[in-house]
Order: C-alpha cells, then structure tokens, then sequence
C-alpha cells in the first residue's frame, strides 16, 4: 500500500506525493543551476567597460603604425623648443637601494640651484622618491612649481596587502608628497581578476584625493597590445590621473609600441567620458631621441593639448644632463 503524505520531501511546492523517491529537489537544483548559469553568463562591470573599447589588437599592427609614426615626425620635432619642454616635463628620479637622506637631499639642492644657473630655462616638473625621503624632498624643495612624487603601494612589484599600501600612500602624502606613483597588482590582471585590480586603485585614488595618482601598468609584463589596452582602460576607469608605462624594474621598460596603444586608449577614454588623463613614459629613457620620440607619439596621437607637463611626464633621471648638454651645445653634468 503507498502512504500519501504532503509536504514530508520539504520541497514546498503545493501537491501530495506517493511514499516514493522526490524529484523536486533535483527539480529545483535544476532550475538553481540554470539560474546560477545565467548569472555567471552576466558581463561584469569591467567587461562592461571594456567593451566600449576596441581591444583586439594585433601586436604587428600597432608595431608597423608606431614606426610609421617615428619615421614620419621625429625628426621635425627634434628643435631646440621641443627639448626645453621635455626637460620640464621631466619627474628627476632617484630609486635606488643606495638612496640615503644625505644622497636625496643634495639631490633636491641640484633642482633648487636650478633656478639660478638655468634661468632662461624651465626647472623639471618633480622630484620622484622613495615614500620614506618625502620628508627630505619636502624639507629642502626650495624651487617653485616642481611637484614632490612618490612610488607607493608596495612599489615596484605591487606584492604587499592593500592595508599596506594604503597605509604606505597615506604616509607618503603626510610627508609632503603632491603624486604618488603606483603599479597596477599585474598578476590580478594577467589572471582575469579585474575587480580585484580596480578596486585596489580606486582605493589608492580615495586616498590621494585630489593629488595625482599615476598607475603603471608594467606593460613589458603585460606582453601584448591587447592586455596593455585593457589595462590602461580599467586603470582610467578606476580613477587614475595618469598612466605610466613602467618601473624600470622589468624589461622591456618603457617601448614606443607600449606609447602607442597606452596613447591610443588616453584618446578613446576622453571620448568616451569627456575627462582628460596624463601620460608618463618610464624606464629605458637613456638618449634624446627616446624622449623626442614619446614627444612625437603624444602629439601625434593626443595633440596640443596633451603637450603640458600637467599631461605629459618623462620619468627618469639620466635624461635631464643630456638635453641640457644639446640646449647649451656643451657637456653638462648638472644634475
């Protein structure tokens, strides 16, 4: 004889069953999964963003237009003019193990003398240091209009907790610094975890406030155009106020190639949504023409209006004696 009973199975669906196996939990886990499925299916909001954007690129591609660009217009914009104004668009770097308080203050002393032995040109646009030498930087910074920058956020590997790197841009900030320079958690990237990266920078850029935070992508790990636009995309999207190419760190540093692309999404992004982010090529900076090509790249791609150290930053330190040596016509080892 089969007993009837309501409801013993649990399921709460409104019907009497047989003293016999249930199917409505399976039944309703069927139907959970499609749900989750379709869930899962769902474009997040970083997909979201990125689909605004083209990111398939082909690597030969952006090769071939970047060479194009460089054969076309350097050697037009190789003028004495154009070299004063990368010399003020310049973040005067110092990042070495090596860096003491003695070091980065006399360092500092060089950009205030600066002002008196070069009076006819424009000083460098900053200072770039360690968090721990804002300090120094602040108290001995004489020169007006140079920025105090610093690498934070578990710089240059971006491997640390994010409570420390907040903590450590916070400290920075304290200290006296106007911009802090972070590098984007490459690994959380590269795997897919765009939340995770995206939500880390717009920490930082809580943080810093109306101070500029410059994000580096690290594009010679990234390896291709496509990651290196993408990238860029969710780094703007998540606040940052300029992109930068690299830390020097890894190589490749920073590649005409990776200016491009970078250059390329400054451009869509301002189309897109009407704000303007800066530009800062970084690491591998070693002669004049490296500098005239990333001049070229942002005219070419960003126009005039780019063409501001408020946009445009060249980060390094080497660069800084050698266009002053062709501005003077003579060899200068001044910084």
């Amino acid at each position: 004889m089969k007993h009837i009973h309501e409801h013993e199975c649990n399921c709460e669906h409104d019907h009497l069953h047989a003293q016999e196996e249930c199917n409505c939990e399976n039944y309703s886990n069927d139907v959970m999964n499609e749900e989750d499925k379709e869930h899962l299916h769902q474009p997040s909001k970083y997909d979201m963003a990125l689909n605004k954007y083209n990111t398939n690129l082909n690597d030969e591609d952006i090769a071939a237009k970047t060479a194009h660009i460089i054969d076309k217009y350097v050697t037009e914009n190789d003028t004495l003019e154009v070299k004063k104004f990368l010399l003020h668009c310049i973040d005067l770097t110092t990042l070495k193990c090596t860096d003491s308080e003695p070091g980065v203050m006399e360092f500092t002393k060089h950009v205030n003398d600066f002002v008196d032995k070069f009076p006819e040109l424009d000083n460098v646009a900053a200072i770039c240091v360690y968090p721990n030498m804002a300090e120094i930087v602040n108290d001995t910074l004489e020169a007006d209009d140079v920025k105090i920058a610093c690498v934070a956020g578990g710089f240059p590997s971006s491997q640390t907790f994010t409570e420390v790197k907040v903590a450590e841009t916070a400290m920075a900030l304290h200290a006296g610094a106007d911009e802090i320079d972070i590098v984007i958690p490459v690994g959380k990237f590269l795997i897919g975890d765009y939340e995770g990266m995206c939500d880390e920078i717009e920490e930082l850029k809580e943080v810093c406030g109306d101070k500029h935070l410059k994000v580096i992508l690290e594009t010679g790990a990234l390896k291709s155009a496509e990651n290196i636009k993408k990238a860029a995309i969710l780094s703007m999207y998540s606040g940052a106020d300029f992109i930068k190419t690299s830390t020097g760190k890894e190589q490749p540093a920073a590649t005409p190639e990776a200016a491009f692309v970078m250059c390329q999404a400054i451009k869509e992004y301002y189309l897109e949504t009407g704000r303007k982010v800066g530009f800062k090529p970084a690491g591998g900076l070693n002669t004049v023409h490296d500098a005239l090509v990333y001049y070229t790249i942002v005219k070419e791609l960003l126009g005039k209006e780019w063409l501001t150290n408020q946009y445009f930053r060249l980060g390094t330190s080497r660069l800084a004696n050698l266009l002053l040596s062709d501005i003077t016509g003579k060899d200068i080892k001044f910084f």
